[in-house]
Formats: structure tokens, sequence, C-alpha cells
């Protein structure tokens, strides 16, 4: 009879500890983007072309252009800056554009995820890089952060209403 209990005790520690390992495998949610498919497709593709159209007027420095593109009751949230509207950030562009240093950001593009919201538009979010080029230099990698847009149609125009950006990680200084 002792004999059978420290083998039942061994037995139902390996028991448990598998059990644990597999519970924590099915628990693990680290890799979800990985798993992501969107809700809309038609939606998905929309969104990732206003996205690419939103920054590839931002790397091109067209302010004129990036204006219709933000909702003039725009909020952006960014851990490190604060919170502003859209008066602010159009003057944030219009310095960031005529300094010497240029900018490009870069969508890391298995990141990206889109859902709708009802009778108002999408939600995107994602990772992105962001290159900076000093005069006479080299482009180098110097921010990467989270981001969150949510897009507002209205009147048939795709709109950023809203932007939180955080989780930055900075590589220049």
């Amino acid at each position: 009879m002792k004999i059978f209990k420290p083998i039942s005790v061994i037995i139902l520690a390996i028991a448990l500890l598998a059990f644990a390992c597999t519970t924590a495998k099915k628990t693990d949610k680290s890799n979800q983007s990985q798993n992501y498919s969107p809700v809309l497709k038609e939606l998905y593709d929309t969104i990732a072309h206003w996205d690419s159209v939103f920054f590839n007027t931002f790397n091109s420095r067209n302010l004129d252009k990036l204006k219709t593109l933000l909702s003039e009751n725009l909020e952006f949230y960014h851990d490190l800056g604060g919170v502003t509207n859209y008066d602010q950030n159009v003057e944030a562009f219009k310095k960031t554009f005529a300094s010497d240093r240029t900018v490009r950001r870069e969508l890391v593009e298995s990141t990206l995820e889109v859902y709708p919201i009802k009778d108002y538009g999408a939600v995107e979010t994602g990772t992105h890089r962001f290159y900076a080029t000093e005069k006479g230099q080299e482009e180098k990698l110097s921010s990467e952060a989270k981001f969150v847009h949510v897009w507002q149609k209205k009147d048939g125009e795709w709109k950023i209403s809203r932007i939180i950006s955080y989780g930055h990680q900075e590589y220049l200084k």
C-alpha cells in the first residue's frame, strides 16, 4: 500500500504538468496577428489602400493632400507627446516637412488588421516604422510604434478621425 501512494503522486504530478503545458499553448495570444483573417476583405483592402495613400502623402511631404485625409475633429493620442487636435497636427506636419531631416513611414504589413465600426467606418491597427535621413547622411531607422487609426466614412470619403500611437521604441536621439 505504501508503494502505491508515491507512484500515484508521481503519475498525478506528470498529468498536471502535461495539462498545464497544453493549456498554456492554447491561451497564448502573442501570435494573434498571425492568425488574423479580415472580417470583411473588401473593407480590409479599402483601409489598406487609404493607409497607403495617407502615408505616401506623408512621405512625399504633401501637406495639402494630407489635410484632406484627416477629419477636422481629429484627436491624436501619442504616448510620448500627449493629445493633439487637427490644427496642432497640421502645424506639426508643416514644421516636419520644412525640416532638412526627412522622415519616411513604413507599415509592417504582417501586422495590419482592420475591423468594421457599424454605421461609422473602420478601425485599423498595426505596427509601423519611421526612418529618418539627416542632410548628407544615409537613412536610419528612427522609431517603431503600434498604432490605431479610426477611419470615418462620411459623404463617401474616408478620413482619419482618431489616432492612437503607443509603445514607441526610439532608436535615434
